[in-house]
């Protein structure tokens, strides 16, 4: 034991890795940065192509409609009303629909659910009959025991 030099113990400190923030993000968080960078990059360069077409087409065609519009303009606002029409009629039969179901199965539940609602009303009644009753007599007594104080006094 004499032959061997002393060591110095030092307390020994855990790091658990310290707050959240000082951590790198982790690998599912950069491909997830990533492949929305690649769709995100993508759909905007679709959408620079799709305006610049738009913008030749319309550079392209409005001689054409300059020239044509005494018959284009009414045809469109025609063709507006048509479909405009189409589309409110369609939502209109759908809410048609949508209020009939949900009245038959209203009716449907409220046919099943019938006999026992009745013998709870009865039930309900007779109770409301037997308490007012009861408050009835118990008033009645109240009344009396205090017309017989009135007359002793």
């Amino acid at each position: 034991m004499a032959d061997r030099p002393q060591q110095l113990q030092f307390p020994q400190r855990h790091y658990n890795g310290g707050p959240k923030s000082q951590r790198g993000p982790s690998a599912v968080k950069v491909i997830a940065v990533l492949g929305g960078l690649l769709v995100g990059g993508t759909l905007l360069a679709l959408a620079g192509l799709t305006l610049i077409g738009s913008v030749i087409g319309l550079a392209i065609t409005t001689p054409l409609f300059i020239i044509c519009s005494p018959v284009l303009v009414p045809a469109a606002i025609v063709m507006g009303l048509a479909i405009a029409g189409f589309f409110s009629s369609g939502a209109l039969g759908l809410t048609g629909l949508a209020s009939l179901s949900r009245v038959f199965n209203y009716l449907r539940q409220a046919s099943r659910s019938l006999p026992q609602e009745m013998d709870q009303a009865k039930r309900r009644k007779q109770d409301m009959t037997a308490y007012v009753g009861q408050k009835t007599k118990e008033t009645g007594q109240d009344i009396q025991s205090k017309a017989q104080e009135g007359r002793r006094t």
